[in-house]
């Protein structure tokens, strides 16, 4: 089984870039993580590294009893990652006290041709198959809730004025909501996975999303089509955006330069 794959992250017009992306593989498993530090609670870019590194390193370690990965054994990846910054928090620094990030968790057996899956908060997963779009994670916000009550349509979602109010991320005590697939996804040829910030998604809509699919010959190429996008439709001061995409490449394929051979 082979694998393409690319990553972005981009600070756009703030002064510091709080997202954080990271990757792990071995000869049977990948792992790939976007996290979106909370803009405006401080230390956000402290909390995305931790919650990079704290998901990284858990799954890293997996027994055989669980594998292949689950979306369940990711979502307890993504609590130790929540532990991890309450316990940074809890260090007494000022400036990390109120330090939030979201999380979406991708994970690939290239064995069993299966993936899995888990987010926290608005940074989200799409799965695209023949063109369209076969998984979108739901975000945990204010906004969603919302769209899910039919108090407004799903298009006015991205320009709402309270779009940005999330109901969970990492760092906050308590019960935390964490939603991830319930067992694991069958892999097809040519499947495509997009994990991204809602830098990104807010301004790249699902249509050109599948477009610039449609027209990008590697995973590479698909993300600095989807960044050019940002940079035209985003104003001057957006936010921090950062991207992973994850290729299933069909056998018959040789024509991308990035391919990974499982």
């Amino acid at each position: 089984m082979r694998l393409a794959t690319a990553s972005l992250s981009d600070r756009g017009g703030r002064q510091r870039n709080e997202d954080a992306v990271g990757d792990w593989s071995s000869d049977r498993l990948y792992y790939f993580v976007v996290a979106d530090g909370a803009g405006g609670h401080g230390g956000g870019d402290v909390a995305s590294a931790i919650v990079v590194d704290s998901v990284l390193a858990d799954l890293r370690y997996l027994t055989v009893a669980e594998l292949p990965p689950t979306g369940q054994r990711l979502v307890s990846a993504i609590r130790h990652a929540n532990a991890n910054i309450l316990e940074e928090q809890a260090r007494g620094d000022a400036a990390l006290k109120d330090m939030r990030s979201t999380v979406v968790l991708l994970a690939i057996d290239c064995e069993l041709r299966t993936a899995a899956w888990a987010h926290c908060g608005d940074s989200r997963l799409y799965c695209f198959r023949g063109g369209q779009i076969n998984v979108q994670t739901r975000d945990h916000s204010l906004v969603q809730d919302m769209v899910d009550a039919h108090l407004i349509e799903p298009g006015e979602a991205r320009r709402h004025p309270r779009r940005n109010v999330l109901l969970t991320a990492l760092g906050t005590p308590g019960e935390l909501a964490i939603d991830g697939l319930d067992g694991t996804f069958s892999l097809l040829d040519r499947d495509a996975f997009l994990l991204c910030s809602d830098g990104l998604w807010e301004y790249v809509d699902e249509m050109c999303m599948r477009e610039a699919l449609d027209e990008a010959a590697t995973p590479d190429a698909w993300l600095h089509a989807l960044a050019a996008r940002v940079r035209v439709t985003a104003p001057a001061r957006h936010d921090n955006f950062s991207a992973l995409a994850v290729w299933i490449v069909d056998p018959e394929d040789t024509q991308s330069t990035v391919l990974k051979n499982r």
